[in-house]
């Protein structure tokens, strides 16, 4: 039994800064994915699922999870072609196969080609973790151009209704999404205001469309992370709000992307066969209401 206020590293963390949009190898403390953690129980068997924003962070905890409990898995991402490479190793280390699709989310034509090729590839597709986001750190609104607006709305609310557009049309009954929205689309944090604007249209985009493919026998739900330590953090916060991040939970310290990885195991397998435009809060103790 974990003390869960000592599970993880507590702050003050390393004061660091990355270039947006940040890689894994040089945080410090590095992430937990669960690598020496997660321990499956075939939940996931044969399935076959993409996961967006898969090369580091809560996608990469995902991706050896749902492994580990038995799918194949799509790792979707933009460009970080080496952290990307490690997700895949995980994968393949758990016995399943891996297919490394790089691209950009906020493309119609590109997500299109992501549920294609996996159809392709697999000759299915069972579950769809629409996880990518993009995110800055912005103090005044008269800062916030039009086209970071855009880019905010493309990459975390286009992509999913993108995404959910061209993979519906494959998946039987059974079949699950899972989107990741925040504990900003119910307390938003005012330096966020793109991101935590999107945050809150993809928990009703969520229960819009739980609605909407229920009758196909397809659930629809999200993940609420609260402050998780993955590269987005370094590379869009302040060096000072980095070293503090997480100790205002409750729990009193940042979570790690391995936290996150069973909520997401709950939602694509059977075991949630009865919950659907659901929103699972993993905050640390952080409410939304």
């Amino acid at each position: 039994m974990n003390d869960p206020r000592t599970a993880g590293p507590t702050p003050p963390q390393p004061k660091q800064q990355q270039e947006m949009p940040g890689k894994t190898e040089p945080m410090r403390p590095a992430p937990d994915h669960g690598e020496a953690s997660y321990r499956g129980n075939d939940r996931l068997s044969g399935r076959v699922a993409i996961i967006t924003g898969a090369d580091s962070g809560i996608g990469r905890a995902v991706a050896i999870a749902f492994a580990r409990e038995g799918a194949d898995v799509v790792v979707g991402y933009l460009d970080e072609h080496e952290d990307a490479e490690e997700t895949a190793r995980w994968v393949r280390e758990a016995g399943r196969r891996a297919l490394l699709v790089p691209g950009d989310v906020k493309d119609e034509s590109f997500c299109r080609s992501l549920v294609e090729r996996t159809v392709a590839e697999f000759g299915r597709l069972d579950i769809l973790v629409n996880n990518a986001a993009h995110q800055a750190t912005i103090e005044e609104i008269e800062d916030i151009t039009a086209e970071e607006w855009d880019i905010t709305f493309r990459t975390n609310v286009y992509s999913q209704f993108f995404l959910a557009k061209a993979a519906i049309r494959h998946m039987k009954p059974g079949s699950a999404i899972v989107n990741t929205t925040s504990i900003n689309a119910k307390s938003p944090t005012p330096t966020l205001l793109a991101y935590a604007t999107t945050k809150g249209a993809i928990a009703n985009f969520t229960a819009g469309l739980s609605n909407l493919v229920a009758p196909k026998g397809i659930r629809v739900n999200a993940v609420a992370p609260g402050p998780i330590w993955t590269p987005l953090i370094p590379s869009t916060l302040p060096p000072e709000k980095v070293e503090s991040f997480g100790g205002d939970t409750p729990i009193g310290r940042v979570g790690q992307p391995a936290e996150l990885a069973p909520a997401y195991v709950l939602l694509a397998s059977d075991e949630g066969s009865y919950i659907t435009g659901a929103v699972i809060p993993v905050t640390g103790g952080r409410l939304m209401l």
